[in-house]
């Protein structure tokens, strides 16, 4: 099996009214939360300002920390088409700044992300909170969900590299 290697993974849950990130270092083989947060373009800007405010807040992110891989959350597609056209555009402009720095991108469900945290694809948004707090070993409870829901989807990444590493597969 071979060594894991050391490096930064940045998480995000896009929307057009918040977009949480989280990144995580994986050093040594332990995971340390350098930053989360969220970007939260105003409310009453058209949506095509939101999302240059949501692409120009992940490249100042990419920028910042240098991660190799932007684990991004796949698309829940409710029932309103509107919403999920909206949220595609915000994924695609989150996806679009991680190619340009030549990022690894890798999408993950809402409930794999869980599952990797909690081992129930069902938990409640307070429940992934909570175990990202324990497993980043933070001193507060990382706020808001959607910061706690990006952290989880990149130590999910990394739990998912571990297990193919395990099989003798690359991630």
């Amino acid at each position: 099996m071979s060594q894991e290697k050391d490096d930064i993974i940045i998480g995000i849950d896009p929307g057009t009214q918040i977009t949480g990130f989280g990144l995580i270092q994986v050093k040594n083989g332990q995971l340390a939360a350098l930053d989360f947060g969220c970007i939260r373009p105003p409310a009453l800007m058209p949506l095509s300002d939101r999302y240059l405010i949501i692409f120009n807040g992940i490249e100042q992110l990419l920028e910042k920390y240098r991660p190799t891989t932007l684990v991004v959350e796949t698309q829940y597609v409710s029932k309103n088409p509107q919403s999920a056209i909206k949220l595609g555009m915000a994924r695609g402009v989150v996806i679009v700044a991680a190619k340009r720095k030549g990022l690894h991108v890798v999408e993950y469900a809402p409930t794999q992300a869980k599952q990797a945290v909690l081992g129930n694809g069902r938990a409640s948004k307070q429940q992934v909170q909570w175990m990202v707090q324990k497993l980043l070993n933070l001193s507060v409870l990382p706020k808001p969900e959607d910061a706690s829901d990006a952290l989880a989807l990149a130590i999910c990444h990394v739990q998912a590299r571990r297990f193919k590493r395990f099989l003798g597969k690359d991630l």
